[in-house]
């Protein structure tokens, strides 16, 4: 009956992403591409809003729950929408993200542990939402890196404590894999929009808070490292070459691999999301196995990480020159 009911929903994520493309098409909701960009064709923006059809088809199909988490994600993802239709400002999208992240909060009950760590979800939390956003600039590498991160999530689920109710991280994995269709292309069909990249980071934020909040292992944020160095190590850049951190640019290191590397969009974003899943892998063997050595494993992780990154940003971003 399960899956059955997994097949049904794969097909109708499938109708829905494909009437969301003659949508796009109608209304002229494209990326074109300027002189930031990594690719040079028109292509349909917001693909990535299957995300958000996902977690709602999983309230009609399985049942309603955490109704203040969908609430939260209801508003990230129209903000982030309207933003991919007609850029908005940036006081605007993140007031809108801090409240729907206070949505968030409330539906895991930080604010019952202490009003402090409020104050530091919040900004760890906007923190994540647009790092993960500035990640999104070749094909594969949201859909890929965010079904490596998923696929965790759903081992920590089955193996470790539940975080989720059955079904909901499937159904969501079930999204990635069509958006992948569409996107994990050398000429992408779409891609996937702040609507996608945030709504993603959303959820899972939403699923790491539940495994931080039961288990008190914030070292799950390893499931994040590759983004995480990338992102904050360019954003120090960014900031130390005093440049507006919310303008686009091509300084993360995956952008410079594709550019000025030029290796071919797929073989970076494997690449990320192969990392990735190495770490996690590791993560989950000592979370299963030795879980008192987790905040070891973490710091260790990002040391390496970090060690690997920085030769090789400086080796390509050589080879660009000043913008």
């Amino acid at each position: 009956m399960i899956n059955w009911i997994y097949g049904f929903v794969l097909l109708l994520l499938f109708v829905l992403e494909n009437i969301y493309f003659k949508i796009a098409k109608k209304y002229n909701i494209l990326d074109v591409p300027n002189e930031r960009s990594s690719h040079h064709t028109i292509t349909l923006r917001g693909g990535g809003v299957i995300f958000y059809f996902g977690v709602l088809i999983y309230e009609l199909v399985f049942g309603f729950f955490a109704p203040w988490f969908v609430c939260g994600l209801t508003l990230v993802a129209l903000i982030s929408f309207i933003d991919d239709m007609n850029p908005l400002s940036a006081k605007i999208r993140l007031l809108v993200q801090a409240f729907s992240l206070l949505l968030l909060l409330l539906q895991l009950g930080v604010h019952e542990v202490a009003w402090g760590y409020v104050v530091l979800s919040l900004f760890f939390g906007l923190a994540i939402l647009n790092i993960y956003n500035f990640m999104d600039g070749i094909n594969g590498i949201t859909g890929g890196y965010s079904l490596v991160a998923m696929l965790a999530l759903w081992g920590i689920n089955a193996f470790v404590t539940p975080i989720a109710p059955a079904g909901f991280i499937p159904v969501v994995i079930l999204a990635l894999l069509v958006f992948n269709f569409y996107n994990f292309r050398s000429h992408a069909r779409c891609f996937s929009g702040d609507v996608g990249a945030v709504s993603m980071a959303f959820i899972i934020l939403f699923l790491l808070g539940t495994f931080i909040l039961h288990s008190g292992h914030i070292s799950v944020l390893v499931l994040l490292a590759v983004y995480g160095v990338d992102g904050v190590l360019t954003i120090i850049h960014r900031i130390l070459l005093k440049e507006n951190i919310g303008q686009p640019h091509r300084k993360h290191l995956y952008q410079l691999l594709a550019n000025e590397g030029k290796y071919p969009h797929l073989s970076v974003s494997l690449m990320y999301m192969g990392v990735q899943a190495l770490v996690n892998v590791g993560y989950l063997l000592i979370l299963m196995y030795a879980a008192d050595y987790t905040l070891v494993y973490f710091g260790i992780s990002m040391l390496v990480l970090i060690a690997v990154y920085l030769p090789l940003r400086r080796k390509f971003y050589a080879l660009r020159g000043q913008d």
